[in-house]
C-alpha cells in the first residue's frame, strides 16, 4: 500500500503545480522511486507518459479557463506555452477546434480527468520468474528510435521487426544468434518519452554490415519471465502484466539498464512459442 499511496501523492503534486515547469526528479522522489522507474511505471500503468498526462491536463483546464472568459494569450502563457500560436496548435490537436471556437455555445471539447491509482487484485494467472545476474556483454544488430507517446511503441516495434524481415536484416541476425537467441533490446530511455529499440544478438567476430551497430549491455540483475503464445501479443501482454501487477506488488524497482526480450529459434507465430522478458531490477 506504500507504493499506492506514494504514486497518488505524486499525482496530487502534479495537479497542485500544473502551471509550473515539470520537475520530474522531484515528482519521482515523492513517489519514492528513481526518475527512470517512475517514468516507466507511470507509462505502463496509465497508458500515457508523464509528459503526455501533464499536456492533456493543462489543455483540459485551459479550455475551462477560456470558457470562463480569460484571454487566450494569458491562458497560453499560464500553461507554459511560449507563443499563442503554439498553444493554438496544441489546443486544436486535442480538442479539434481553436481556442476562440471553444467560447461558442455548444462547442464540443474533450476533458482528460485527473488520474488516481487503485489496487486491482486479479490472480487469474501465475507469474513465474527467476532472478538472474549477468555480467557486462556486447550486442550487435539494427537499431531504431521509438516513441512511447499515445502507445506508439506497441505499433512501432512490430513495424521495425517487419522492416527487418523484409530487408533481410532479421535473417542475418538470427543466423548469428548464440545461446540467448535473437534479442529485442529497449534502451537509452529519455525524458522526451523516447527510447532506442535494437534487434540483435550477442557480439560476434564477423565484420558488421553497413547499417549495423554494436552496443554494451552493462552488468545487472534481471527478473526473467517466460511467456507462451504467438507474437507480438504474447510479449506485449506479459510486459503490461509485469509493470501493472508484478512490480507494484514486490519490493523491486526498475534499474536503469536495458530491458531485454529473448527470442529462441522456433515459430514466433505459434500458440506454443516460448520466449522471455528480462527486466533490470534493484531492491
Amino acid at each position: 500500500m506504500d507504493w499506492l499511496e506514494s504514486m497518488n501523492k505524486a499525482v496530487e503534486y502534479l495537479e497542485d503545480n500544473i502551471t509550473e515547469k515539470l520537475d520530474i526528479e522531484k515528482v519521482a522522489k515523492i513517489a519514492l522511486s528513481s526518475t527512470f522507474h517512475f517514468q516507466r511505471m507511470y507509462h505502463m500503468i496509465t497508458g500515457v507518459t508523464i509528459g503526455e498526462y501533464i499536456r492533456r491536463r493543462r489543455l483540459t483546464l485551459a479550455a475551462q479557463d477560456i470558457i470562463s472568459g480569460e484571454k487566450i494569450i494569458n491562458v497560453a502563457y499560464k500553461y507554459g506555452y511560449e507563443t499563442p500560436e503554439a498553444f493554438t496548435k496544441a489546443f486544436g490537436k486535442m480538442h479539434g477546434i481553436s481556442p476562440s471556437a471553444a467560447r461558442e455555445l455548444g462547442a464540443n471539447l474533450k476533458a482528460y480527468p485527473k488520474l488516481s491509482f487503485h489496487i486491482s487484485i486479479k490472480g487469474d494467472k501465475d507469474m513465474n520468474y527467476k532472478i538472474v545476474d549477468k555480467g557486462r556483454f556486447t550486442v550487435v544488430g539494427k537499431q531504431t528510435r521509438i516513441t512511447m507517446v499515445d502507445g506508439e511503441n506497441f505499433k512501432q516495434v512490430p513495424e521495425f521487426w517487419g522492416d527487418c524481415m523484409k530487408d533481410g536484416s532479421y535473417q542475418w541476425i538470427s543466423s548469428k544468434a548464440g545461446k540467448l537467441g535473437v534479442l529485442g533490446i529497449c534502451k537509452d530511455f529519455s525524458q522526451d518519452d523516447e527510447f532506442n529499440y535494437m534487434l540483435g544478438v550477442e557480439e560476434i567476430k564477423d565484420t558488421l554490415p553497413e547499417g549495423y551497430i554494436s552496443s554494451i549491455i552493462p552488468a545487472a540483475t534481471w527478473a526473467v519471465f517466460e511467456t507462451v503464445g504467438a507474437l507480438p501479443e504474447a510479449i506485449q501482454n506479459l510486459t503490461r502484466r509485469i509493470f501493472t501487477e508484478w512490480l507494484p506488488s514486490t519490493g523491486y524497482q526498475l534499474d536503469c539498464a536495458p530491458e531485454l526480450e529473448v527470442y529462441p529459434k522456433g515459430d514466433m507465430y505459434s500458440d506454443d512459442y516460448k520466449c522471455e522478458i528480462w527486466i533490470p531490477i534493484k531492491k
